[in-house]
């Protein structure tokens, strides 16, 4: 048993390499590669010529990694993150499905973010987009667990692209392939980590006039009045439309796009919180970190039997004054 199932895990890198070699031979500046992570994982390298790079592990589909022209990593990474599955990985670009937080019967944010992915070597067509420099395809299929826990079948597909201009495209694809005839439906969330300088030098705009759900108050509606918001205490609050994330002390804005994704959530968990009761989030970490997600929560997709979902998210990083 124990020769048989190190054979099994050699023919599967072995595949892998082979997908990863043949997806690599378009173009001359290496678009990516197979590497070993932390603790061993199997991620991938996402190159370009100008030297910046994306990184995505296959536990979790999982970005940990995006940096720009001059190596500065622009994704926030828990000092005290854990490579080691179950445990999903703190930081980066976490995949919450087929349920965000505690919205459903499903544990916490679901179970994609703790899964082995698998390299899609044919993937069905998206449109091309011609900026794209490297990408790799990803996809997850149910496991027996999956499946008790959330009695659905389904092929989630995820493209991960990095452009001519260093901006970071996740596209997903969630697929019904119930032959049952039963419906599903689902709430989903990129739960991206910014790295930011201080979380007191950051200000988030293009909220005014929108609509939010303040969890830390009982998730009441209100509708926010001021152009930015700034940070004294944790947050935790769900919007609307695009965003922009303004750094002064790096003079830095993040630009976040979404397509198909209606919400949008702004959360730090601030110092008591991070301390107390987030054990793989250093002391300190919280001043150096703010998520902003592009998210499907307020009205879950539903898809019959053969439909498909598709949610995009593109992230950039463009100087500011």
């Amino acid at each position: 048993m124990k020769m048989r199932s190190h054979r099994g895990r050699v023919e599967t890198r072995i595949i892998v390499l082979l997908l990863v070699t043949v997806l690599s031979m378009a173009t001359d500046c290496p678009s990516f590669e197979l590497a070993k992570g932390i603790n061993g994982l199997d991620k991938i390298v996402l190159r370009e010529c100008r030297s910046r790079s994306a990184e995505v592990y296959l536990y979790g589909g999982h970005v940990t990694s995006w940096k720009n022209e001059n190596g500065e990593e622009l994704l926030y990474l828990s000092s005290k993150a854990i490579f080691k599955p179950p445990k999903p990985i703190r930081g980066g670009i976490p995949l919450c499905f087929p349920q965000f937080s505690n919205y459903g019967p499903v544990k916490s944010h679901g179970f994609a973010r703790n899964r082995i992915w698998e390299l899609d070597a044919n993937p069905p067509p998206l449109p091309s987009n011609s900026s794209s420099i490297a990408f790799v395809d990803l996809i997850l299929r149910p496991t027996e667990d999956d499946l008790k826990m959330w009695p659905n079948n389904f092929e989630f597909r995820m493209r991960v692209a990095l452009g001519s201009e260093g901006e970071l495209t996740l596209t997903s694809r969630v697929r019904n392939t119930n032959s049952d005839g039963k419906r599903f439906s689902f709430t989903f969330a990129y739960h991206t980590y910014f790295s930011v300088s201080d979380i007191s030098e950051v200000r988030v705009e293009g909220l005014e006039t929108l609509d939010y759900l303040d969890k830390l108050r009982n998730r009441e509606r209100f509708t926010e009045q001021g152009d930015a918001i700034t940070f004294e205490s944790e947050a935790s609050i769900r919007f609307l439309r695009y965003l922009y994330l303004l750094d002064h002390e790096k003079k830095r804005t993040f630009v976040v796009r979404k397509e198909g994704l209606a919400d949008a959530v702004v959360w730090n968990p601030w110092d008591k919180k991070s301390k107390k009761k987030i054990s793989d989030m250093g002391d300190e970490d919280y001043k150096h970190m703010l998520c902003v997600e592009a998210a499907a929560i307020e009205r879950p997709i539903t898809l019959k039997p053969g439909e498909e979902w598709k949610g995009r998210l593109e992230l950039s990083a463009v100087p500011s004054c």
